[in-house]
């Protein structure tokens, strides 16, 4: 059974509402609610495709786009390859073109909406943020990790792994006020491998190492969100059957930490993002100048730990 190629649009509003669109009745998957966009024809590119859908569908012109999230899913009568772009320049005012009701909500709100399985990653890519901050696993000085830490949620960071495992005071301590630093500029944190300490710190969220879910034989309970470590495909499938919202995928080039690991290099790990089904941030020597590196090959974009940490 041949895939259908399918071109979706995520479109915001000026105070970060996004577009969806309620499928026909008769139509597969009908009723549930949808991101606008529609199937590829055989003479035109996946952009083409995007740019004709808009107009047709909810009479605006796309001006600017860029790559958010690929997804490829089996709903066993028919498999769909959704081209997910982030319209970031639009002109004209949208509506149901075709008739089709159309609904404006905030990323939270998108939810509440019964929409198709293969839309759900969708969503995730939509809430995450495009850089992950990683703090270092050693801290010597208290007052320094701080003030580096409030240099990178000041310059726009609002996702931190907090990966402290050495510290001379109370680690417990220092996880719970970097939680309460980052929510205070509405960042939100995921805590490294300790399941009990991101409960207690109160943390957004758990960071899995690969031979930690891969052990696990279901989602850890009572996290907004969970993500993971991962290095091939046989990970990110692990990942993936965990109901995990992301991955980290590594490293893309040679880093000063782990010298020893042979760097997949962007081909690859474009590759390998493409068949996630999930979000996935590029790890490995990046910094925030290779966010758009990252999002022409899939990423959901960068995480790091000296390419962010206390510079932005």
């Amino acid at each position: 059974m041949d895939s259908i190629q399918v071109a979706v649009a995520v479109i915001a509003d000026r105070g970060g509402r996004i577009l969806i669109a309620q499928r026909p009745g008769d139509a597969h998957q009908g009723g549930l609610w949808e991101f606008p966009g529609g199937k590829v024809e055989p003479d035109e590119t996946v952009s083409d495709a995007l740019i004709r859908e808009c107009d047709e569908e909810l009479g605006i012109q796309v001006r600017t786009f860029r790559p958010l999230i690929c997804v490829h899913h089996d709903y066993g009568d028919r498999r769909v390859v959704l081209e997910v772009f982030k319209v970031t320049r639009f002109t004209g005012t949208a509506h149901g073109a075709e008739g089709q009701p159309l609904a404006w909500a905030s990323p939270a709100e998108l939810s509440d909406y019964p929409m198709p399985v293969a839309d759900r990653p969708i969503i995730n890519a939509i809430r995450l943020p495009d850089r992950y901050m990683i703090t270092p696993a050693v801290v010597d000085d208290r007052r320094r990790y701080f003030d580096q830490l409030q240099t990178g949620l000041e310059q726009g960071v609002r996702l931190v792994q907090f990966r402290v495992s050495e510290y001379k005071g109370s680690r417990d301590r220092l996880a719970a006020e970097t939680v309460q630093q980052c929510h205070a500029l509405g960042a939100q944190v995921l805590i490294n491998e300790d399941l009990a300490l991101a409960r207690a710190a109160g943390a957004d969220g758990i960071h899995l190492k690969s031979r930690q879910f891969g052990s696990l034989s279901e989602r850890p309970a009572g996290m907004r969100w969970v993500g993971g470590s991962c290095h091939d495909q046989a990970e990110l499938a692990s990942l993936r059957r965990l109901g995990a919202d992301f991955a980290v995928l590594s490293p893309v080039k040679a880093t000063a930490s782990h010298p020893d690991a042979q760097p997949l290099g962007w081909q690859a790990f474009a590759d390998l993002a493409r068949h996630a089904a999930m979000p996935v941030f590029a790890l490995g020597g990046l910094c925030s100048a290779d966010r758009a590196e990252a999002w022409r090959c899939g990423a959901q974009g960068v995480a790091a730990i000296g390419g962010l940490w206390g510079v932005g």
